[in-house]
Order: structure tokens, then sequence, then C-alpha cells
């Protein structure tokens, strides 16, 4: 538990937080504006851009989910990360100038002026369904485990106190608020970050002590396949023939979901959205594309560590109720079993302040989402004030709603893993609407037919996929299956396709679907929409542009460089 000191600590962290929120906004709380309040403004700078792209990102999925999956030998899950360190890259040099040219709010209007209001419903409503199944549920979930294992205080008084604090300076201050208390959290996660993983590794006694005991310890955790996990711990790769995580799913299927987060949704873009120029937008992608390669050692290396230190040092990870180690509970474990006070409360409130950051940035992302996309849809006449109102209203009802999904979806992420849970979910809903963004803006004869056609057929396929997968599967003590499949058949088949190679697979028919209908159903529509690239990037040029190419290719070589030493050659 936390002493006195540790308190004192989050105290001043949280006060600090909603100093810097009440500094940067007082001008918008003077004056009711929607540019303001859903944009903040639009001249936002490329360091708070990219550190707000890295902190608003960096949730539960991370603080739990990455440094659980580093403690149950799953290492790879650090690809995810150095894929969206290159997949900002493409959002900053090819999607950015696109949206910045265009003007929009939301990406569902980007997606209208691109095909059709069709296309732009769709968007909406599936955006707002993944934030409750995904971002929101997961984020309050993960941040009741951190206050029942720090604070013990009980689960649900845990999760209320997570939203109510975030909530409380989204509400009032809209993105502005969220961008900058994003760049004060990043610097606090990072240090208790550093902290947590010296503190670990001088509690081993030295890395060596670390790879020895992942050595003699590591096979107590296997695959489904049976095989033992000590060979992966520190391993980015793993063979075709791996069920969770093959290879060609990381390269090949990864990087779809990673399109559909990075350069679609609206929880991401919108910070780009609020760039002063598209100069500071593309500098702050590829900034927070450098701060991408650091979850690897920030939040899966603890993870590794909380392994080591369980079975060298002395038990202290949790046990659940069918008596396994609960492997989630990693993170806040270590801090609470191997740190100093006043240090303790540093770290408590870097995992309080990643856990709020993402929160906020959903909640304020989707109320946009629910204010432009749709009140303001049906009610043109609205002013500035009635629709920050209104979006501040669809922010508390948000807040109830994932409130209310959380005892549904806590079954899910024991079973699989919190991070999985994520990427699987993504994996379902993503290959869709990555192939209406890319092809719709390399291909201009793709018209709105094609595009409805190719989004449907991308979300019942989906859908369907993931109603097998939840009937399919065994419940609680190993129940029969509410849907049990037939060994050997084709939905025991579709049920059993890994869900990279799902994603990979599913990308691929909506892609086709959308070529075809829209050269067998020509659209006399006429986009009110500028192909042209060359123009859309606008004054790339001189020497900021020769600054981006350069800081843009030593990313690239760094993610080589990662793969390179987290891969069987570099940790023989």
């Amino acid at each position: 538990m936390l002493g006195g000191i540790d308190y004192l600590v989050v105290g001043i962290y949280f006060l600090a937080v909603f100093a810097v929120a009440f500094f940067v906004t007082r001008k918008e709380r003077k004056e009711a504006n929607s540019t303001n309040y859903f944009l903040g403004g639009k001249n936002a700078t490329w360091f708070v851009i990219g550190a707000s792209l890295f902190a608003s990102n960096i949730g539960s999925e991370h603080l739990i989910g990455l440094s659980g999956a580093g403690a149950r030998g799953d290492f790879v899950n650090g690809q995810f990360e150095l894929l969206a360190a290159l997949i900002l890259l493409l959002l900053g040099w090819f999607f950015v100038p696109y949206y910045i040219k265009t003007g929009v709010y939301t990406m569902p209007e980007f997606l209208e002026k691109r095909f059709s209001k069709g296309a732009r419903n769709y968007l909406s409503i599936v955006s707002i369904v993944a934030y409750i199944l995904t971002k929101i549920s997961v984020t309050i979930f993960a941040g009741a485990l951190v206050f029942t294992e720090l604070l013990g205080v009980s689960f649900w008084l845990g999760a209320i106190l997570v939203v109510v604090a975030t909530g409380i300076y989204t509400i009032f201050g809209g993105l502005k608020a969220v961008v900058y208390t994003d760049m004060v959290q990043m610097f606090v996660l990072t240090a208790g970050s550093v902290a947590l993983i010296y503190f670990g590794i001088d509690a081993l006694g030295g890395w060596d002590v670390v790879m020895d005991s992942i050595s003699t310890h590591g096979n107590t955790i296997t695959t489904k396949d049976g095989v033992g996990k000590s060979e992966y711990f520190l391993n980015l790769w793993r063979p075709n023939s791996d069920t969770e995580y093959p290879w060609t799913g990381i390269i090949f299927g990864a990087p779809i979901l990673g399109i559909w987060y990075w350069c679609t949704d609206q929880f991401i873009v919108q910070r780009v959205l609020s760039a002063k120029d598209q100069e500071n937008a593309r500098k702050g992608t590829i900034f927070a594309g450098f701060l991408k390669m650091l979850p690897i050692f920030l939040f899966v290396l603890p993870g590794v560590l909380a392994f080591a230190l369980h079975h060298h040092d002395q038990p202290f990870l949790p046990i659940n109720s069918e008596g396994e180690i609960s492997y989630d509970s990693a993170l806040p474990a270590m801090v609470t079993n191997y740190l100093p006070a006043g240090i303790k409360g540093l770290v408590a409130a870097g995992l309080l302040a990643a856990l709020m950051s993402s929160l906020s940035s959903v909640f304020n992302s989707c109320s946009t989402l629910i204010t432009i996309d749709f009140y303001k849809k049906r009610n043109p006449e609205a002013n500035e004030k009635q629709l920050v109102r209104f979006g501040q209203a669809a922010t508390a009802i948000l807040v109830v709603v994932g409130l209310l999904w959380i005892p549904l979806m806590a079954v899910q992420v024991q079973s699989g893993g919190l991070f999985k849970y994520l990427q699987s979910i993504q994996a379902y809903i993503s290959p869709p609407i990555a192939s209406a963004f890319i092809f719709g803006l390399l291909w201009k004869k793709l018209n709105s037919k094609g595009a409805m056609w190719s989004l449907w057929t991308g979300f019942i396929l989906g859908m369907f996929r993931f109603g097998l997968e939840v009937l399919s599967a065994k419940g609680d003590n190993n129940e029969p299956a509410i849907l049990p499949l037939q060994k050997g058949s084709f939905l025991d088949w579709l049920v059993g396709v890994n869900f990279l190679h799902f994603a990979l697979l599913l990308f691929a028919i909506c892609s086709a679907v959308l070529i075809i209908v829209s050269l067998l159903k020509p659209s006399d529509e006429t986009p009110d929409f500028d192909f042209s690239f060359a123009k859309t990037i606008g004054n790339s040029k001189g020497r900021s542009f020769v600054l981006d190419a350069s800081l843009s290719l030593l990313l690239i070589l760094g993610v080589i460089g990662l793969w390179l030493l987290f891969s069987p050659i570099g940790i023989a």
C-alpha cells in the first residue's frame, strides 16, 4: 500500500493536472466556441501534438495489458508499438495533408466528403460503439485494478474515482485541456516507468539474474500448443505455426489494425486536426513515432521483471479465483512491493496519468463524433454554446455507459489478457474502414456504392466471426460452449483462424468488394474532393521538409534496429 508521502505526491500530481487544465482553458470557459472545445482552437504545436498522441494512446492496454503480456512471456506484443511508430509516418506524410486541407472536424465527416452520407453515418456509429466496447470500458476497468492494488479500495469505487477525476477537466476544458494535460502526463509517466525498471533490476541484483530467472522458470508458462515460453520472453518474433502471434500476422495483419487506429480513428486523428498548420501536424506525428519506440522498455520490460522477481525473489503476484497467477496485475503489484516511499507515489501518479490521459481523450473524441456527426446534422441552426453544452452532456452519458459495460467484458479480459482482448476486437472492425480510406484516396474511380457494400460486408463478416468466437468458447470451469462446433467444419476453421490473419483476409475481401462494385456500378456522383496529392501536401519544401524526411528515415532505422535486437539473433 501507499504511505503518507506517496499520497502527498499523488495529491500534488492531481493538483498539477487540474491547474494546467484550468490555466490553458481560461479563454475557452469565457467564450463558448466549438472550434476551441473540439479542436483546441486549431493552434497546437508539434511538441504538444506528439506528446498528446503518445500519452492519449498509453492507456490500460499498456499499463495493465502490455506489462501483463511481458510477465506471461508475450514480449511479441511490443510489435504493435513499433509498427505504430512506422504507421505514424504514414499518418503525417500521406493522410494529414488531405485532412488539413479539407478542414474537417471528424473522420466520418471526411468520409462523407470522399464518398457519401451513408459512409459517414456508418463510421460514426461503428466508432462510437468501438469506443464503448474497447477504450472507455477497458480503461475504466484497468483504472479500477490500479486503485485496488495501490490504494486497497473496492473495484467499483476505484472505477468511479477514475471516471469522476477525468470527467471534470474533460467536460469543462475540451480538447485543449486534454492535449496539454497529456503533455504533463507524458513526463510523469516516463519518469515513473524508468524508476520502476531501475528498482526492479536492483532488487534482482542485475540483468544477468533476470536472464537466469527467465531461463529457469520461463517454461512454467506454455503457449496453446504446449510449447514453453522461455525463449519468447525477450523475442519479438514467433514462427508462423504460433497460434497467437505468428510473424505473418504481425507483418501483414497488424498494420491493418494500425492504419485504422492511427490514421483514420477520431480518437487519434483529432490531435493532428488541432495543429496550427500542416507542418506542425507532420512534425508531431514524427515526434510521436520516436516516443512509440519507448513502450517496449517502459511497459513490456517491467512485466518481464515482474515475472523474474516473482520466481526469483518471492511470490508477490496475486492469484485469481482459478488458482492462476494474475499477470495483468504485474505493474501495480511491482509498484506496491518493490518501490521506496515517495517513488512509489510518483509511479502511482504515472499510472493514473496514463489512464486519465487515455480516458479523457476518448471522452472528448467520442463526444465530438456525437455532437458534430449527429446533433449538428439534425440541428444545423444550433449555436456555438449549444454545441459545447451538448458535447459536455454526451461525455457524461458515455461515462455511465462505459461503467455498465465493464461486467460484461470482464470475463473476456480475464480469459485472454487485456491487450489481446483489445487487439482482437479491433481486428473485426478495422479492415473495411482501413480499406475505404486507403483505396479511396489512391483511386478516384471508387464510388459511394462500392464503399457502402464494402463497409457493410466487412461489418457483417467481422461480427459473425466475433459472435462465433463468443458462442463457441467454453464457459467458466470448462463448461460446454453455447454453440459447440463440429471439429474440422468450416465454422470451426473460421473461429480457429488467427485474429491477425483474419484481419488480413477481411481486408482483402473488403478491398475486392470496394473495387468490383465501384467498377460494375458507376456513380454519377462527383465528390467535392481534391485527389491531387501534390497540391494537397502544400508548402512542404525547404529545410523543414529535409529535416522531417531525415528524421523519418532515422525512425525507420531505429525500428529495424529494435527488431534485430529483440530477435533470436539479437538475444542469443
